[in-house]
C-alpha cells in the first residue's frame, strides 16, 4: 500500500464512524451496492458471484475461456462472443436462463446492511436479485414486500415519490436489472450507454439524482475503474468534485487504495471522499457498531438484535399474522412487529386505520379470511372503545373460526397491559382462550417460539 493510500485508509478513525453513523441514524446516507459483495456459494466453494456467472456464459455462447484473461469477465465474455459474429441480444437471455437454474443465498454482507434499518433506499449497480432477496429476508420475512426498480436507456424509471413519504424500502437497480431483454449492463459497451443515458437532460431519473446529490453516499464494493470512479463521483454530486460541500462520499472495495493515482486524487480534488479497504469488512465493522448503538430490547435474539419497526407492506403478504389493534395502542404494536419480524414471522396490519368505505371493509374481511394466524391487541383502549372498527375486525375473525377444527390454532390474545382476561371487553371466543402478555408490546420468548412453531407447522 502506498504512502498515500494508507492515510486514506487511517483516516477513517472513531470520529468518522461516529459521523457516519449519526448520519445514517437521520436518514441521510444512502448505500451503493457493487459487485464485490456479491459472494455466493457454488459447487467450486464461495466464489464472486460475476465471475461464475461469466463462466457459465461463456460456456452457453461457446466461447473458449482458455483465450481470455483470468479471472474472466462478463465483458470478457461478451467481446469474444461478438467477435465471433455471435447475437448480442442472445447472452441477456442466456444470462437470466442461468441464474434462474440456482437459488444462491443472499450473501452475509447484504443481510448485514439489510438489518441496518435506518437505510430506507439501496442503489446497486448490479444487476442480480441478491440485494432484493436480502432485504426482503431481514425486513419482510422472505415476503417479496420491498419496491424494485430498474434504469433502462430507453426508459426512465425513478422514485416514485420524495424520499420522506416511501413506504416500503426502495431498491434501485442503476445499472439495469436481470431480464431477458438487453435492459441491463453485462459489457462495458452497455455501461458506456448507461452513464451517457444517465447524464442526458430527458432521460435523468431526477429524483433519484436528487437524492444523490444531497445526502451522504457509501459506494460499497464497486469495480469502477480510476477514471469511471471519477466520473461517477462528479456525476452523482452534480458539481466540480473540488467544489465546497456538505456531502461526505465513503469508497469501500477491494481495489481503491490500490490505485495510486485514483487515491492522490480523491485526496487532492475530492476533499470530502473518504477511502476504505475491503468492502466485506467495512460492512461488518458498520454493522457492529450500528447495533452497537442501538438500545436492545429484552425480548428476541437475547437482546443481541435491535428491534426497530418497518411500516408494513401496502399489500398483506400470504400467511402473514394478522395484528388487530386499536389506535391509540399503534406504539405497542409497532414494537411487537418488531419482535416478531426480528424472529422471521410475517406480521400486517393496517397502518392508515382508515376505517371507512366498503373497499377498505372488503380489504380488511378478505385479509382476515387468509391469513395465517389474528392477533387481537387487548388494552385499557379496547376496554374504553365500545365503538371502534376493531371490533368488526374482531367479529370477522370469529366468524372465520367457525370455520376451523376445534383444537386448531387460528385466534391468539395478546394483552398489552394488566387488563384481566376474564373483564376483557372482547368475545367469549377470545376469553376462551389463554392471553399472552407483552407488557407495552414486547413479547417474551415463549410467545415468540409458539408462534415461530405454530408457522413452522403450517409451512410443513
Amino acid at each position: 500500500m502506498t504512502t498515500a493510500a494508507a492515510a486514506a485508509f487511517q483516516g477513517f478513525d472513531d470520529d468518522a464512524w461516529d459521523d457516519l453513523l449519526n448520519y445514517i441514524e437521520e436518514r441521510r446516507v444512502i448505500p451503493i451496492i457493487g459487485p464485490d459483495l456479491m459472494r455466493v456459494q457454488t459447487d467450486r466453494g464461495l466464489r464472486p458471484l460475476y465471475e461464475w456467472l461469466a463462466e457459465k456464459l461463456a460456456a452457453k455462447l461457446a466461447v473458449d475461456i482458455g483465450e481470455l484473461p483470468s479471472p474472466i469477465t462478463l465483458n470478457d465474455v461478451m467481446c469474444a462472443y461478438l467477435g465471433h459474429r455471435g447475437r448480442r441480444e442472445e447472452a441477456y437471455t442466456r444470462v437470466r436462463s442461468i441464474l434462474r437454474e440456482v437459488e444462491f443465498e443472499p450473501p452475509p454482507a447484504l443481510l448485514q446492511l439489510a438489518q441496518i434499518t435506518d437505510f430506507d433506499l439501496f442503489v446497486t449497480t448490479t444487476f442480480d436479485p441478491l440485494l432484493e432477496k436480502a432485504v426482503n429476508r431481514a425486513r419482510y420475512g422472505g415476503q417479496p414486500s420491498s419496491e424494485v426498480i430498474a434504469y433502462a436507456p430507453n426508459r426512465v424509471a425513478d422514485l416514485p415519490t420524495e424520499r420522506g413519504q416511501l413506504q416500503r424500502t426502495v431498491i434501485y437497480h442503476l445499472l439495469g436489472r436481470l431480464s431477458a431483454s438487453p435492459t441491463y449492463v453485462l459489457s462495458d459497451e452497455d455501461l458506456l450507454e448507461f452513464i451517457c443515458a444517465l447524464q442526458s437532460e430527458h432521460l435523468t431519473p431526477e429524483k433519484l439524482f436528487h437524492e444523490l446529490e444531497h445526502n451522504h453516499l457509501l459506494l460499497i464494493g464497486s469495480d469502477f475503474s480510476n477514471w469511471l470512479a471519477r466520473l461517477f463521483l462528479r456525476m452523482a454530486k452534480r458539481r466540480r468534485l473540488s467544489d465546497p460541500r456538505d456531502f461526505t462520499e465513503v469508497l469501500a472495495d477491494d481495489h481503491t487504495l490500490k490505485d495510486a493515482r485514483l487515491v492522490a486524487f480523491l485526496q487532492q480534488v475530492s476533499m470530502r471522499t473518504r477511502v476504505y479497504g475491503g468492502a466485506e469488512a467495512f460492512v461488518a465493522e458498520l454493522h457492529a457498531r450500528w447495533m452497537q448503538r442501538q438500545h436492545p430490547s429484552p425480548v428476541s435474539n437475547g437482546g443481541n438484535a435491535p428491534l426497530r419497526f418497518l411500516p408494513p407492506a401496502r399489500e398483506m403478504p400470504a400467511n402473514a399474522v394478522f395484528i388487530s389493534y386499536a389506535r391509540e395502542d399503534l406504539p405497542a404494536v409497532q414494537k411487537l412487529k418488531a419482535a416478531l419480524d426480528a424472529a422471521g414471522i410475517v406480521t400486517w396490519f393496517d397502518m392508515d386505520r382508515l376505517e371507512g368505505g366498503d373497499d377498505y371493509d372488503r380489504k380488511i374481511h378478505a385479509n382476515i379470511g387468509r391469513c395465517s394466524y389474528f392477533v387481537p391487541v387487548i388494552s385499557a383502549t379496547t376496554q374504553r372503545r365500545h365503538e371502534a372498527y376493531f371490533r368488526r375486525e374482531w367479529s370477522y375473525a370469529v366468524d372465520r373460526a367457525r370455520n376451523i377444527a376445534d383444537g386448531a390454532v387460528f385466534i391468539l390474545p395478546v394483552c398489552i397491559d394488566d387488563t384481566p382476561e376474564m373483564q376483557a371487553l372482547a368475545p367469549e371466543a377470545f376469553k376462551a382462550l389463554h392471553f399472552s402478555r407483552i407488557p407495552g408490546g414486547e413479547p417474551p420468548p415463549e410467545f415468540i417460539r409458539r408462534l415461530q412453531e405454530l408457522s413452522s407447522g403450517r409451512s410443513a
